[in-house]
């Protein structure tokens, strides 16, 4: 963003929203964190709130964005994300995505502002198509368990796309996959903080079906990159932006296991239902019209991840941990 953009971040408080206020920040952008600490955390942002350029506004962006004075920039990242959540929160995540999107896109309508929805891979449900391109339309379970969260993303695509056509507001879609790194809850069922919070305990990790089902991570810094260069760019998207190596949950279970140095060993659990068997972004898109692709190894982001997640739980085990 240029230097003194006012940036309005929905769901800022949460995983990749702190990182993307943080980011931010660094830039020069003052920053407006809208939350309603729903499942984003305070703690997320404690480092920020003292910077005279960053702001705090506890609010259900369903019932609005009580944010007055100009915008330049609108992201809209909030979002009940994590299956743990949706699965709580059926009805909070359905409204997320409609009234909450609808009232983010109202806000950048009325302050002629850029907008950014931060959609998901999810979209694309479990693909016929691999890798996925934008173009792909998705295989989704409409009335699924997971269809709550899905379907969220996909209504507020179709809301972004209609405020463009029809309003002439400007706005793009980001469609995020698979992002990890420190500030991601513990205990929120994605797979990463799964498998370390299970090896730095020494407990089995539990990998579903036969673990040959795929995802492709990407380092949160690197997924934070790709949405300030979609927001700074002229594109409206859809625009996928993930990790470019593939891996199989086994794969990941072992890569875990070794670089926590944990005794853990594998469980096999029943496959969660509508759980997608493969998932890998085609990146063709990003690198031509953003000139982005991560740049993170994974091994050394699950390592940061791990060193990060060892301090959270006490554990202390640092001097465990393989170099």
């Amino acid at each position: 963003m240029p230097g003194g953009s006012r940036v309005v971040v929905t769901g800022g408080a949460g995983f990749v929203g702190s990182w993307l206020c943080e980011r931010l920040l660094a830039d020069g952008s003052d920053v407006v964190c809208v939350d309603s600490l729903l499942t984003g955390t305070d703690d997320n942002v404690a480092a920020l709130r003292e910077h005279r350029r960053f702001s705090f506004v506890e609010a259900d962006v369903c019932e609005g964005v009580p944010v007055d004075g100009p915008v330049d920039v609108v992201f809209h990242l909030a979002s009940v994300a994590s299956p743990v959540h949706y699965l709580r929160l059926p009805l909070e995540t359905l409204r997320s995505g409609s009234l909450g999107t609808t009232a983010a896109l109202d806000l950048a309508q009325r302050s002629g502002a850029r907008f950014l929805l931060a959609s998901t891979s999810e979209v694309y449900g479990d693909p016929l198509e691999h890798p996925q391109p934008e173009t792909y339309w998705g295989n989704v379970n409409p009335v699924g368990p997971r269809s709550v969260y899905d379907e969220s993303k996909r209504f507020a695509e179709a809301t972004t796309a209609a405020y463009r056509r029809h309003l002439g507001t400007d706005t793009a879609i980001a469609r995020i996959f698979n992002s990890y790194g420190p500030r991601m809850s513990l205990d929120d069922g994605r797979v990463v903080p799964t498998f370390v919070q299970q090896a730095l305990r020494d407990e089995p990790l539990t990998v579903a079906g036969d673990g040959s089902q795929t995802r492709s991570l990407c380092w949160v810094e690197d997924t934070v990159d790709g949405l300030v260069r979609l927001a700074a760019s002229p594109h409206a998207g859809p625009v996928n932006i993930g990790g470019a190596a593939e891996t199989t949950m086994l794969e990941l279970a072992r890569t875990v296991v070794e670089l926590t140095g944990s005794s853990s060993t594998i469980d096999f659990v029943p496959l969660p239902e509508d759980d997608p068997q493969v998932r890998r972004p085609d990146l063709t898109r990003a690198q031509r019209l953003l000139d982005w692709r991560p740049t993170t190894p994974v091994r050394e982001g699950l390592s940061r991840t791990i060193e990060w997640a060892a301090d959270q739980l006490g554990s202390r085990r640092s001097d465990r941990l393989p170099a």
